[in-house]
Parts: C-alpha cells; structure tokens; sequence
C-alpha cells in the first residue's frame, strides 16, 4: 500500500499521540509498505482554520500518489472543509487516526461549542477511524452522523527494556521516607499537575517528594504559574521540576519512583498510566475519559474526580501511612500491566484493518491520477 499521514510539525515530539503514529509508521515501513508523512506548520487556532482555505495545501495533497490518505485527527481544524473539497477530485479514503476528542477538553462554554462544531464536521468528512480506546469510539460516535469503519487499538506497554522485578518492588516499596511521586506528561493545565502541587502542600515534605517529568515550552504562561505556587506553598525542597525525559533516563525515572499520578481533566487514554504500570507503579488518574480502560480503582491505582485536590492528597496518604497497600498495589499494577497489548500487537491490528479498508475500497473506486 502507498499511505499519506497528516501531522502538525514532525514525528518526533514528545506526546503519546505522537508516539503512536510513529510506531504506526514504523510498523507500516516494516510490513514493507510505503508512507509519506505531510507535516503541516503549527500555528494558532485562527491559523489552523485559514489552512482549509489554501489552495497550495490542497494542491499537495491532492496530488498524493496514495492508496489510503491517514489523518491524525489532532489536524482538524486544518482539514475541516478541505476535506470536504478533496473528496469531489479524489478517490482515496481519509482514514481518522483519533487519540483524543479535543473538544471535550475545552473549558469555555462557547469555546467548547465552537471547537465541537468544527471537530464534528471534520469527523463527519473521514470515511473510517482509527481510535486508541474504547472512550474515544464512544464519544466520535456519539458526534458523527452515520457510523463509519473503525478499528480500536489501544497503545503498546512496551517500548522500555528495562522493568523491575516483584522482588525489587518490594523492597521500593518498604523503603522509607516520602512518597516517591512522579507526574509523567506536558505541563499543561489540563494535565492539572497544579492540582498535585496544592495536594502536597496539604501533606507536607514527609509525606511526598514530587518529581514534575514533562515538556515546559508548550504552555510556558502555566509554567510560570506552576512555580509561582511552588514557591507560595513553600514546595521549594519536595517539589522538583526535570524537564522532559525520553529513553533509559525516562525508565530510571520510572524504576525509582513507588507512584505515577497524571490527574488530568480528561485523557482519551493515557499511555503514561501504562507506563507507569509497566515499572510497578500504581497510576492515579481521573474518571473522566479513557483513564478508566488502565485503572482499576483500589487495585492498580485510584480514579478520582477531576479536579479534586482532596482526593489526590488522600489517595497519597493512604500509600505513603501503608506500606502493605502499596506493595500490594504496586504488585497488582506490574499484573496488570501484563494483560495489556504490546506495540507490535496493537499496530498489526491498525494494519489489518487499513489493508481490509484498501482491498475493499479498491473494489469501489478506481486508482486517482489527477494533477
């Protein structure tokens, strides 16, 4: 098969979203398919939209020489109505690749209608989706007009070498002094690590030891802001911010802390959880979104409100006071971990589905050669 993937700038950023589509590339190119990766320009909202109007993007991707025209669906705003004006020149399907619906994160009412709007209409111009979990379906479908083709492939577990033993999580787990917690993404505000911050104030230095992993540059405004409170609430010794980690740093990160706690408003699925739970780390997470398809609430992690500072603080109050609950959670959470997918797995499947998709279409529509 020849495929196209659409993305806002290249591959290699730092996102479970993207991570994604590179292993799905990666698992295509291996299979001995050819893809082409179209990077559009990141820019603002205002910008994104004007993209659905430019004839020099529409020309590029009309000409694709493709059997199948993938779309990361983080692109809609670009791709709204463009999608709409490609399908009258060409007959390649636009397959959805969805990690998260991005209107259901909005706060703002009219924001939230806006955004919805547009996603809903992009949407409705894909012929078939990709979606990374049970709760992303749920929520595309209850937005589109008429069900289309899809195939439901969660995130592979499995990209660390590194993992560490029952054996070695025991003896984290008994280890002494503060709660070791990790917060793994962004640093975004609707990661809402703000909320982890106010949660060990409330619980003071010897009781958690915070470590803030993820990328600054994204929403710096929020940084700022999230220093700003360290320092009010006198975090300054307990409360560490490292940056992004990638690689065996980003495992030895993972190995040495005893929880994971990303308490999102919403997260389409949550590769971090997965991760997490991959070095034996139980995940705290929210109720809102796919959260819920990784964590079993008292066993492998706890699902909270989103937006409850009180329940994140008890949450790590109960693991650091006992111990026992946290060897048996941590314990549970490398179990778990293990009935996941793996990469390889997850991707064949996106495979199979986009090669039924080409076999059928092909049938249907004969091969596009206009210029």
């Amino acid at each position: 098969m020849r495929i196209g993937l659409i993305v806002y700038g290249d591959l290699e950023q730092a996102s479970g979203g993207y991570l994604y589509d590179r292993m799905l590339v990666a698992h295509l190119r291996k299979r001995g398919h050819h893809v082409q990766v179209i990077s559009l320009p990141w820019r603002s909202y205002a910008g994104f939209l004007a993209d659905n109007f430019s004839r020099r993007l529409f020309n590029t991707i009309r000409r694709l020489e493709v059997d199948l025209l993938l779309q990361d669906e983080l692109n809609h705003p670009s791709l709204f109505l463009l999608n709409r004006r490609l399908k009258k020149e060409t007959s390649f399907p636009i397959i959805s690749v969805v990690h998260m619906v991005r209107s259901n994160a909005a706060v703002h009412p009219f924001l939230k209608w806006f955004y919805g709007w547009v996603e809903r209409r992009y949407l409705d111009s894909a012929d078939g989706f990709v979606f990374n979990s049970l709760e992303t379906k749920r929520l595309v479908n209850s937005m589109v007009f008429q069900r289309k083709p899809f195939v439901v492939a969660t995130p592979g577990g499995d990209r660390f070498r590194s993992r560490v033993t029952p054996a070695e999580i025991r003896a984290r787990a008994r280890q002494p002094g503060p709660l070791r917690v990790l917060f793994l993404g962004s640093l975004t505000r609707h990661k809402a690590p703000h909320l982890l911050l106010e949660a060990a104030a409330k619980l003071g230095p010897e009781t958690i030891y915070l470590t803030l992993a993820g990328r600054q540059d994204v929403q710096p405004d929020y940084v700022r802001y999230l220093r700003r409170l360290a320092a009010r609430r006198g975090l300054g010794g307990w409360v560490h911010f490292i940056g992004h980690l990638e690689g065996k740093f980003l495992a030895s990160r993972l190995k040495r802390s005893q929880v994971l706690a990303v308490p999102s408003a919403y997260e389409g699925y949550g590769i971090a959880y997965l991760d997490g739970l991959g070095f034996g780390l139980p995940a705290i997470g929210t109720r809102a979104g796919g959260a819920k398809e990784i964590i079993r609430h008292g066993k492998n992690g706890y699902l909270i409100p989103a937006g409850n500072v009180a329940e994140v603080a008890r949450a790590f109050k109960k693991l650091h006071e006992d111990r026992q609950r946290l060897t048996r959670m941590s314990l549970s959470a490398l179990r778990s971990f293990q009935t996941f997918p793996s990469w390889k797995e997850s991707m064949e499947r996106v495979y199979r589905f986009l090669n039924r998709y080409n076999q059928s279409s092909s049938r249907i529509h004969s091969p596009r050669r206009k210029k």
